[in-house]
C-alpha cells in the first residue's frame, strides 16, 4: 500500500483499453461520492478515488482556503506535492498506467487537479475539469505538451470567478496542453451536457 495515507476507494477496470481515472470529489465530499460518475463516463475504467484530507468545519477537502475562493499558495503546494505522492504511489501498488491516468476533479477536486498537473505533471496523463478556479499561478511552468485537459463551467456559478476559466485555460495552453474548454448555462451543480463531454473526451483518450 502507499505509504502517505489517504483514506481511498478503488475498483479495478473491466476493460484494460479503457484510461484509469483519479476521481476528486468537491468540497464536503468523499472517497464515494464520483464513484457513480467515473462508472457512467467511463464504465470499463479502474476508479481510484481518494478523499480529501483537509477538513474545513467537517467538509472533507484536498486543500485549505484562507476564505472564499483565498488561497494560501504554500498550502495549495504543500497539499498537491503530498497527493502526488499518494498518486504515483498508488499507481505502482494498483498497477495503473500513471502515462494515461485521468483526473476527473469537481470544484476544490478540479482545482488541486489543475494543480497537479502544474506542479507534479508526472502524476496525470490528462484531467477532467468540473467547475475549477486558478488557485496557484506557479512561477515556472511545466511542459505539458503531451496532456489533454477539458474545462467545463457554469456561466451561473456564483463561487468561481468569471475570469477565472479562461485564465486557467490560458495558463494550461501556455505549458503547451491541449485544452478544450466549454461554458453552459448552469450554477455549480453539473448538467447534462458536463457529462456529456466529459464521456467523449475520455472516449478519446490514446
Amino acid at each position: 500500500m502507499p505509504t502517505r495515507a489517504y483514506h481511498h476507494r478503488f475498483e479495478p477496470g473491466p476493460d484494460a483499453a479503457a484510461p484509469p481515472l483519479l476521481l476528486l470529489h468537491g468540497t464536503g465530499g468523499d472517497e464515494n461520492d464520483l464513484i457513480p460518475l467515473g462508472r457512467q463516463l467511463s464504465p470499463g475504467s479502474a476508479l481510484l478515488s481518494p478523499r480529501g484530507d483537509v477538513s474545513e468545519h467537517g467538509a472533507r477537502r484536498f486543500c485549505a482556503r484562507l476564505a472564499e475562493g483565498v488561497f494560501d499558495p504554500a498550502e495549495v503546494t504543500r497539499r498537491t506535492h503530498a497527493l502526488a505522492d499518494f498518486v504515483v504511489a498508488a499507481a505502482k501498488h494498483y498497477d495503473l498506467d500513471s502515462g494515461r491516468l485521468m483526473a476527473v476533479g469537481f470544484s476544490n477536486g478540479a482545482n488541486i487537479a489543475a494543480t497537479l498537473l502544474l506542479l507534479r505533471p508526472e502524476s496525470l496523463g490528462a484531467a477532467v475539469l468540473l467547475r475549477p478556479m486558478v488557485v496557484l499561478e506557479p512561477p515556472r511552468l511545466p511542459d505539458l505538451l503531451a496532456r489533454r485537459v477539458l474545462i467545463s463551467s457554469g456561466s451561473l456559478d456564483p463561487i468561481v470567478p468569471p475570469d477565472h476559466p479562461g485564465r486557467l485555460a490560458e495558463l494550461l495552453r501556455h505549458a503547451g496542453a491541449d485544452v478544450t474548454r466549454h461554458t453552459h448555462v448552469a450554477n455549480p451543480g453539473l448538467v447534462p451536457a458536463d457529462f456529456a463531454e466529459a464521456r467523449e473526451f475520455l472516449r478519446a483518450a490514446p
